[in-house]
């Protein structure tokens, strides 16, 4: 079963928050996947992730990259894990389908989105009734992420 992680986004914004928790992804000498929820979406944190903090990169690729297997993060719009992936990254409304390939799966969600909040309720219900063991993280005001319930 995997760890399955929910980070409730108030105070940052996903593309301050996804860049620090690949970088230590990467650390752990994990492979990670990032899934969004369209094409577009997947392009535009493709960009992001060359540019987030001066004078670094975290290395990713998508399908127009070629050899998906290579990427030690890899971004897309579909359920895939073509690089192995140990932890996935579902953003943007993604929906989880079969995460028993990772030993981690990361949600986050919009926390100012009723529609997402409530999606996220629901997919709590479902990962947790499968057996997966589920974790809330949310946001203090000094801006560290705390574990929650």
């Amino acid at each position: 079963m995997a760890e399955v992680l929910f980070y409730h986004l108030t105070r940052a914004t996903l593309e301050g928050t996804l860049p620090g928790l690949l970088e230590r992804s990467l650390e752990r000498g994990w492979k990670a996947v990032v899934q969004t929820s369209t094409k577009e979406r997947c392009e535009a944190l493709t960009d992001e992730l060359w540019t987030y903090k001066d004078g670094s990169f975290l290395p990713h690729g998508t399908s127009a990259d070629g050899d998906p297997a290579k990427q030690p993060i890899y971004l897309t719009d579909k359920e895939e894990n073509p690089n192995g992936a140990q932890v996935i990254f579902l953003v943007d409304g993604s929906v989880p389908g079969d995460i028993s390939a990772y030993e981690r799966c990361v949600l986050m969600f919009d926390g100012l989105d009723d529609a997402a909040v409530a999606a996220a309720r629901g997919h709590w219900k479902t990962l947790q009734g499968a057996g997966h063991a589920v974790t809330y993280w949310k946001q203090a005001e000094t801006g560290r992420w705390e574990k929650a319930g």
